[in-house]
Parts: C-alpha cells; structure tokens; sequence
C-alpha cells in the first residue's frame, strides 16, 4: 500500500472518531479507540504466526463460515490436549498469546451482533494479555483503559452498548484496508496527531509536530563527526528521556533503516501513565520487536531508571543519540543531593523555575563521545541569566553546543512561544557554533490556528545543518571570541538578523529626479495658462 493509503485509514478512523465520540471526554475515547485498534494488530500477527506454526492443521476459514469462530478457536476445540504445548512454543516463537476469545475477529463478532457479554470479554481479555501473555511485553499496558467507566454509560448494558458500536464502526472502517505493521502503524500515528491537534496544551505531554521531529530525526541520524557525509549507517541506541508516544523515537529509526542502515536498541523513559502505555503500543504497532525496544515509566529529572543509575563509569549506558522534547520551563525541586548527582555536578542545577537545562544535562550525561543530541527548548535557555547563564557558558567553553536552529512561533500545539533546537555533541570538530534562523517569514506556511513547516522548509534547515552553509539574514558560524563578547549569550537576533536593511538612496539621482519634477510642473503650468488665456480666464498663480 502507498503512504497515501496509510493516511487515508488514518483518515477513515478519523472520521469514525468524530462520528462516535460525543460528550466523551476526547482523551478518554483516543484511549479507547487506540487500544482496539492495537487489539486488531496484534491478533492479526498472533494469528499468521499460529497459522504458519500449526501447518496444515490449521483449520480452513472459508469451511468455518460467518458465524464468528476463528479458525483457532476450532483448532482450540478440537485438539485440547494439544494447547498448552502449542501456546509454550507460540511464547517462544511469537512472544506472546492471546486466547481465541479475546481476538479481534471474535471481539468485531461480538460488537456486530451486540453481544451483551462483549464488555466482560474484552477486559478479560485485556487482563490476559497483561498478566499472562508473555513476561513484561504488555505488563499494565491497558491500566489506563476503563471499560467500567460511568463516561462509557452508567450502567452495564449501556456501556456494552456504548462499546458495541465503537467496535462495529472501526471494524467496518478497518475492512478495506490491509493491516499490516506499516499501514496500522501509520494510522495510529495519525490518530494521536489528530487528537493532539483538539487537545490544547495537554497535547505537548504525547505529542512532537511531525516536521519538527523530522528535523531532530535528521540532525542525529546524520554522522556526529562529518555530518557532510550522510547518515550513519549503524545506531547501536537511541535514548528520548522524554518520549511521549515514541513518534520522535520511531522517526530516528524509519530515517536509519530507509537509508540502508540498522538501528540496536530503542529507550525511552515517559512520566505519564497513558502516554507510557500508549508508547509501547506504538512501538509494537510499528513492527519494533519487544527485544529491540525498552520504554520506562519514571521521572527522568530524578533518574529513578535503575539501569541509568549505574555508578561505575564503565558499565553506564550512552547512546549514539539522544533526542527530547520535554515540557518546557517545567518547575522541579532541585536539592543538594541532585547536586552531587553526575549530570548535573559539573555544570550546576538549573533554577527552580525552569528545568530546561536539567533536562538538557540529564540527556548529555548519557551520550557518547561521538554522538549527537538534538533537544527541543524555549528562547530563554539561549539568553536568562543566573544559573542558566553559568551553565550555558561551561557548555560552550567546553566545546559542546555545535547549532542553534530557531524556528517560529505558533508551530506546537501545547504553546505558542518560538522554540530552538539545540544540537549538542562531546567532541565535535567545528570551534565555532552555527546560528539558523528559520522563523522569518518564507522560512514557515502560516496556518490559521497555527503556523507549519513544509518539507521544504525542514530541508533547507537539515541541509544547512549538514553542509554548515552561511546565508543572509538565516545562518551563520559564530566565532566563540565574538560569543565571548556578547558574554555568552546565544540570542539568535543578535547574531542573525532577519531583517532587511532599508535601500540605499542615490542623493544624486534622487536630486535630478526634483530638478525634473520642477521643470516637468513649470511646463505643464504654462501649457495649461496658454489655454485659460485663450478661454478669457485668468491665469494661475
């Protein structure tokens, strides 16, 4: 299927979304509509691999007929000595079960002939597939899906009900189109884009614009060291501390593996229950197998990650990118023991008002030596005095911040402030630092509600970024002797205006033009009494 074709589920779903959703609180219903139609992902894989497992003893669905059994279900019925040796190997195989009763085909079954035991099945099956499946693939992955709620319908059978038709319209909506990874991985992503569009400022909590990702995707895919030279043909890992829905995450590795490279492993860490579990769910729908991803639920500002905790320096994990957007001038509690604490020890804490900088350093602290990090951040980090003025100017004494890219404003869905990126390496080669400013107009396509880049736009900024290229009034390299004139302080006007000078005026020409102008009135003057005089009026003045 073609991209256009993944949109346009997406679209479909959409649609279907906008039709159903009423007076249910729009979170509530993205929760549920996600997590079906992750349901429908994995009972498609779970039933091609039993498919190809049980051979020819796999029962023929066209014998089976319409009335809602599965061809596992069948198996299931006909060989009940066979099914625990047969789910031990689908565990090994597979990584994971799901009993016939709880796949979608049967729960679709159900919604269609308004079963009254759907509500009951599907959080039996939910519960299954969490606790019993396989390990911690799914471990709490439904927590945040209550099929119990009174926003679904006060009683039981108006929340079936309720349930009953959510399922049937997506079941009717998915029928014409194929289902794999790809095409439902795509839809899902379109989804969150859609209901983070409606959300507000909750929606910077799960949600990275598409083209702004691009470029931080870009920026680190590319080789720390000779970005000039294309991308990096291996990434052993990736780290977004901040991950939301993991779209960030998932865009660095479709940019690796499209230019013919590989990327290891995939770690995020995500403070917010549903955004965590909508994550995984993300992943797994991209066809990212559970040995290749780890997404964390924890606060990545008190590192509470045991496996980024590791004190011997030999054996703590770093990554050959770091990428984040997190919340921006988000209030903590920095104390005299985070002062200690290895990230931000050598720098200093960022004030209590704005972690910016904490995140900025808790990311640096775990990149590699020829890695690139590529962080989202507001302004005020290139210019606020105090603390983050003190850790602004260890990072560039010491080499680490390589490019400042502005962008404009109104872009996010969550505020409408401008944003920078920060493109920070450990050893990088450049000694000076490259300023973009891409936020005048004809650098970005205003919007109605908001502004948005297009993909040209995005590649003039990667390209720019790749090649170091300098241009009139939108990039240039900063020797640091001037940014030490300037007391360190990065804000991007001063470097790189956008602003175009008023035309020089020729006082020469411009005197002629007057002299003229004189001559040409004198004459008209004359020409015009000639004919006063010849109708007997007076002449002017």
């Amino acid at each position: 299927m073609t991209e256009q074709d993944h949109k346009q589920l997406g679209k479909t779903l959409w649609n279907i979304a906008n039709q159903l959703r009423g007076a249910m609180n729009a979170d509530d219903f993205r929760d549920y509509m996600l997590a079906f139609l992750f349901l429908r992902y994995i009972s498609d894989n779970y039933e091609k691999a039993a498919r190809k497992e049980l051979g020819r003893d796999y029962p023929d669905p066209d014998a089976i007929g319409n009335g809602g059994r599965t061809p596992l279900s069948v198996w299931y019925e006909q060989n009940p000595g066979d099914v625990d040796a047969f789910e031990k190997q689908m565990r090994r195989k597979a990584h994971y079960v799901i009993k016939p009763r709880h796949l979608w085909a049967n729960i679709a079954h159900m919604a269609r002939t308004q079963n009254g035991e759907l509500l009951n099945t599907l959080q039996e099956g939910f519960k299954y597939i969490e606790n019993e499946s396989f390990e911690s693939t799914f471990s709490g992955l439904f927590s945040e899906i209550n099929l119990g709620s009174e926003k679904l319908g006060k009683t039981y059978s108006a929340r079936n009900e309720k349930l009953c038709t959510i399922i049937q319209k997506i079941a009717e909506g998915l029928t014409e189109f194929s289902t794999d990874s790809d095409t439902l991985g795509d839809a899902y992503e379109y989804l969150i884009g859609q209901f983070a569009a409606g959300s507000g400022k909750k929606a910077g909590e799960f949600y990275t614009p598409q083209r702004i990702s691009d470029i931080l995707s870009a920026v680190v895919a590319l080789d720390g060291q000779a970005p000039e030279t294309g991308p990096r043909k291996k990434m052993a890992s990736v780290l977004d501390f901040a991950c939301g829905s993991g779209s960030l995450l998932l865009n660095v590795r479709h940019r690796i593996v499209n230019s013919g490279g590989s990327v290891g492993m995939i770690c995020g860490q995500e403070k917010n229950i549903t955004t965590y579990n909508l994550c995984r769910m993300n992943m797994l729908l991209h066809g990212v197998k559970d040995s290749e991803f780890e997404i964390y639920h924890g606060d990545s500002l008190t590192n509470d990650w045991d496996m980024l905790r590791e004190q011997n320096p030999a054996k703590k994990p770093t990554f050959d990118a770091v990428v984040a957007n997190p919340p921006f001038s988000y209030r903590w509690e920095p104390n005299d023991a985070l002062g200690e604490d290895m990230r931000f020890k050598n720098h200093g804490l960022a004030p209590k008002s704005a972690a910016d900088f904490a995140f900025l350093l808790h990311g640096f602290h775990y990149l590699k030596d020829e890695g690139v990090m590529a962080i989202i951040l507001p302004h005020g980090v290139l210019f606020r005095g105090g603390k983050e003025a003190a850790i602004r100017r260890k990072l560039l004494n010491d080499g680490h911040i390589d490019t400042v890219i502005g962008l404009p404003a109104n872009l996010f869905y969550s505020t409408g402030i401008p944003v920078c990126i920060l493109v920070l390496k450990k050893c990088k080669k450049p000694d000076d630092v490259l300023i973009i400013n891409a936020s005048a107009e004809g650098n970005f396509e205003k919007g109605k509600r908001q502004n948005y880049l297009k993909p040209e736009h995005v590649n003039k900024i990667i390209e720019t970024y790749k090649h170091r290229n300098e241009e009139k009034r939108y990039s240039r390299r900063v020797a640091m002797g001037e940014i030490e004139e300037n007391d360190y302080n990065l804000n991007i006007s001063r470097y790189v205006s956008t602003a175009k000078p008023e035309p020089e005026i020729d006082l020469k020409a411009t005197y002629e033009e007057l002299v003229k102008a004189e001559k040409d009135i004198k004459a008209a003057k004359e020409k015009h009494n000639a004919f006063l005089e010849e109708l007997g009026l007076p002449p002017l003045p």
